[in-house]
């Protein structure tokens, strides 16, 4: 394989994308900096193809990054390869609003095959290769310049070893039967409803005990609220409130912009700054939340009480006899909280209910569920019986 020296021009970066664009597929991976901003900052990205290989620096003073970008969101002829590429997608979809397609995930793929769940990249390598790699440069400062050869060689391995692993991968998905299964975990990862930062639906990812409905309100508008100047500043939201601040003042507000030099967790100076006026201007702002926003109940098991639990925790040892005997990530299968959902009585829209997880794990957990199925030992070990049959 080709390798070539670092890309730092757009002539040299569009030859490059026009070789790869007639390649049935590409690796793909990123560098990159969030420790300090709100967006991730792009430092690296990692490109090859079955013949060559190369690191672009997106950094690089007048560099046009269009041609690779068409490439991954513009060109559906080529299929990329990412492994746990859901922060690479959020990347990509920063910048045009789009994410890869069509997409292909070796994380997900060797969960399939039943190499354990979220398999780390070096595994992966020495798995399937017997090449252990040096991690050495992993936590380097990839915004630094300029980058030297160890860390360009370090990033290139992310992809050279990549393209090599996949079709192996396709290829055992492919005798297994289970390449279909992956269809449905592609789709859900690239869509980019996913990587959408949507300030109004941001109150959902903090924690608040009370369902009031003002309390929420406040809080819907706090969140909002932070995540635009986390946005315009390109700060971590935690660098301007932390969740469990932003939570406090939302169930207490205080009264009038002074009373913020009380709360804790946030500076005094606000009492008097504008930052301070506009989390005062957002609370004011804030109205009631809407009966049809009302978050669902943190339970969201009605009538699951303790024998229901007791259910919930039948279907998870069902879960391991399944996920042992076809040799897959239970979680790939199921998720707890559909386990909990199902023994709660609740049978729509439920991914176990559907394609290929109900026929290998549905729809026995649902004849357990309902009585047509129990646990039995035989020999000395534990296997699932049909009630019916047991009766004969």
């Amino acid at each position: 394989m080709l390798i070539h020296p670092l890309v730092t021009d757009s002539d040299t970066l569009a030859d490059l994308c026009s070789r790869l664009a007639n390649s049935p597929y590409v690796a793909v991976d990123t560098e990159f900096m969030r420790e300090n901003s709100y967006w991730p900052e792009l430092c690296l990205i990692q490109i090859a193809d079955s013949n060559e290989a190369a690191a672009i620096d997106p950094k690089a003073p007048g560099i046009d990054m269009t041609p690779l970008l068409d490439l991954m969101v513009n060109n559906d002829e080529v299929l990329k390869v990412f492994h746990a590429g859901g922060q690479d997608l959020e990347i990509v979809h920063n910048l045009t609003g789009k994410t890869p397609f069509p997409l292909f995930d070796t994380q997900i793929a060797a969960m399939a095959l039943g190499m354990g769940e979220q398999v780390g990249y070096s595994n992966l390598v020495e798995s399937w290769t017997g090449v252990k790699l040096d991690k050495g440069a992993r936590f380097t400062d990839w915004a630094r310049r300029p980058l030297d050869k160890r860390q360009i060689d370090y990033a290139i391995g992310d992809v050279t070893y990549l393209i090599q692993i996949f079709p192996r991968l396709l290829d055992k998905l492919k005798r297994t039967g289970r390449g279909a299964w992956l269809d449905q975990e592609m789709e859900r990862l690239g869509d980019p409803a996913n990587y959408v930062n949507e300030p109004d639906l941001a109150w959902h990812r903090v924690k608040v005990p009370s369902r009031r409905p003002e309390v929420l309100g406040r809080l819907k508008a706090l969140a909002a609220w932070r995540e635009r100047e986390a946005q315009g500043k390109d700060l971590p939201r935690g660098r301007i409130m932390k969740d469990e601040t932003l939570a406090d003042v939302a169930s207490h507000p205080p009264r009038e912009q002074k009373d913020l030099a009380k709360v804790r967790g946030l500076s005094q100076s606000w009492a008097g700054n504008d930052i301070g006026a506009r989390l005062m201007g957002a609370l004011e702002a804030a109205t009631n939340l809407p009966d049809d926003e009302m978050p669902v109940r943190e339970d969201r098991k009605p009538g699951l009480g303790k024998d229901g639990a007791l259910v919930a925790d039948l279907l998870k040892l069902l879960l391991k006899i399944r996920a042992k005997e076809t040799d897959v990530a239970p979680r790939l299968i199921a998720r707890s909280d559909d386990l909990e959902l199902l023994a709660a009585g609740r049978r729509d829209g439920l991914s176990i209910l559907q394609g290929w997880r109900y026929e290998q794990f549905g729809r026995d957990a649902l004849d357990l569920v309902e009585g047509r199925m129990g646990f039995a030992v035989q020999n000395g070990k534990l296997k699932m019986t049909r009630l019916d049959e047991a009766a004969e």
